[in-house]
């Protein structure tokens, strides 16, 4: 069976790998977290993808409401669906009551991408949070949603969290309408998708970027495991595997699967989704490194596999970490670029003089006739937004849920805590403030953007700055949060609108305070650092000559690393020598 699902990888290839949407998750559960709180991150890379606060406030809708579907990547408009009676208020991927929702794109067979379906990734994810309260009814809509209208995107993995229970999704399309000669439908082709969502274990920890995860799984037992057609069976706590009716039988149809396989072998990855190089290197590396940070002494033996050189040798869909985690460790997991790794991205010429663990597109490109590749680690340049979604039981869920939302690359965002029981979002990361192609100098994202895009200019000398401000930033908000709580907790027993509107309140204030933090950041680290110079500083001032008319004291001169002279020697020889040496 391993040597079919093989050959079927190197077939399909290259083609399996999609790269227009390249996003990251890791999946927290709650036994595995400090304060037991259930936690996922999510972070959107697209270099199209503008980084604001999605907000949709909680609605009355009246019989015979329909709601349009507008697909998320582009905008376009794909039709309609009844609206239900009523729907949850959502802030960004979290709604009011501590469910939240991320994603990756994993492409998967391109023949599956067409299909006559109707909702986008995009819009399942939306229409999930304003319509479930917790993970298991966000199977079972998610679940109808496909059964009823059909599925018009590529393959995705998606990461479903509430206060207690935490679930990976996957899922793809079943392509265009399968006919016979005689122009009827195919028997065993139906719209909608094929699927396995697996409940992850407490107290361990899961992921995915990009690549699908799940392999073989628990088959129906109508106890523990159940298919679709028994999904009203989602709320029995002993449930923990759920998939699609045909999701076997369908990939046999198509020749995924050998007819005669056995059940009980079958993987939903090699199937839908075979492993190739690309796909291990430029996606599963990415879980491989977080999980690599929760647990060094389990995770060694599988890098061979997270660089593409045995994909034989993969590892397991959840890890338990070595020791329970912080938010702040989730948010560090974001800001990755595999440092102290063999794929460190500060280290190789590539990073410049300066350590920048970023390359510019494309990824893969071509010299003298052979193949290379730019890694690619969690924390990107392209990010439009990311978040690190803590969902805590025992406390009311607008102040349980706190969504820690940053805009630009993870490594030099600072995450702000955005309540999911807030009224509406800042000005500063509001809907429509800005664009990719329209600057706003109030936007969150631009204010970012103008740090980040410095930052890469020196990247060792100029990150310790946003580093030390984050931490500061960060943690001053989670002391603020925990000493809030229970003034929060008798506050929405009394007087839940008023709970409401202090929360929004501290939100729209935290964003203000970060916003102005890094442009004060912004304005330092350009005088620091202008035309290669280091100013010196006392006592957090800049040095100034001791005249009549102060100027600037005599900056410093930081000579390059020894490595980066020996590059360019070694480039440029004779040509740049020094003929007065003696």
């Amino acid at each position: 069976m391993k040597k079919f699902f093989l050959v079927v990888a190197l077939i399909f290839g290259a083609a399996l790998f999609n790269m227009s949407w390249a996003c990251t998750n890791f999946i927290i559960t709650k036994g595995a977290t400090t304060t037991g709180s259930c936690m996922v991150t999510y972070a959107a890379d697209s270099h199209n993808l503008y980084g604001e606060l999605y907000y949709y406030a909680a609605a009355d809708h009246a019989p015979g409401s329909f709601r349009d579907i507008i697909e998320w990547d582009t905008g376009k408009r794909l039709g309609q669906i009844p609206e239900v009676a009523h729907t949850y208020a959502v802030v960004g991927n979290m709604n009011e009551h501590q469910l939240a929702i991320g994603e990756t794109t994993y492409g998967g067979r391109e023949e599956l991408w067409e299909t006559p379906g109707l909702i986008d990734y995009g819009s399942l994810i939306y229409i999930t949070l304003q319509r479930a309260k917790n993970a298991r009814e966000a199977i079972k809509v998610i679940c109808e949603l496909l059964d009823t209208y059909g599925y018009c995107s590529e393959g995705e993995s998606f990461s479903i969290v509430d206060p207690n229970e935490a679930w990976i999704f996957e899922l793809i399309g079943k392509g265009a309408e399968m006919k016979d000669a005689k122009g009827k439908t195919v028997k065993g082709w139906s719209k909608g998708a094929v699927w396995v969502a697996r409940r992850i274990p407490d107290g361990y920890i899961c992921g995915h970027a990009n690549q699908a995860r799940i392999t073989t799984f628990p088959l129906r037992d109508g106890k523990t495991s159940i298919t679709s057609k028994e999904i009203d069976k989602i709320f029995l706590p002993n449930v923990e595997t759920v998939y699609s009716a045909d999701v076997i039988s369908f990939a046999k149809l198509k020749g995924y699967y050998p007819a005669d396989a056995p059940d009980a072998e079958f993987s939903f990855c090699d199937a839908y989704a075979p492993i190739n190089f690309e796909s291990a290197r430029f996606c599963d590396a990415r879980v491989w490194m977080a999980f690599y940070r929760c647990n060094p002494g389990l995770m060694a033996q599988y890098e061979d596999y997270a660089r593409g050189d045995n994909l034989k040798n993969r590892f397991p869909l959840w890890i338990k970490p070595a020791k329970k985690l912080e938010v702040q460790d989730v948010m560090k997991l974001m800001r990755d670029h595999y440092e102290g790794s063999s794929m460190d991205m500060t280290q190789d010429l590539g990073a410049g003089p300066f350590g920048c663990p970023y390359r510019w597109r494309p990824m893969t490109w071509s010299y003298n006739g052979n193949d290379y590749i730019h890694e690619r680690a969690t924390a990107t340049q392209q990010t439009g937004f990311s978040f690190v979604a803590q969902c805590r039981p025992n406390l009311p869920d607008g102040f349980g849920g706190i969504l820690w939302f940053g805009v630009d690359d993870a490594a030099s965002t600072c995450y702000i805590p955005m309540f999911c029981g807030i009224l509406r979002a800042p000005h500063e990361l509001m809907e429509g403030n800005g664009s990719m192609v329209d600057y706003s100098r109030d936007a969150a994202y631009w204010r970012f953007t103008k740090v980040s895009q410095l930052v890469y200019t020196r990247y060792c000398d100029m990150i310790k700055h946003v580093n030390e401000l984050q931490d500061q930033l960060e943690g001053n908000f989670i002391t603020q949060i925990k000493s809030m709580e229970d003034n929060m907790v008798k506050l929405y027993a009394e007087n839940p609108a008023q709970a409401q509107r202090e929360l929004t309140k501290f939100s729209h204030d935290a964003t203000k305070k970060v916003c102005e933090a890094w442009d004060q950041l912004f304005e330092y680290l350009l005088v620091k650092y202008n035309d290669g110079n280091v100013k010196k500083e006392q006592n957090g001032r800049f040095l100034k000559t001791d005249t009549t008319k102060p100027q600037c004291a005599n900056p410093e001169h930081p000579s390059y690393p020894e490595k980066w002279y020996k590059m360019i020697v070694d480039d440029c020889g004779d040509n740049i020598k020094n003929k007065d040496q003696k």
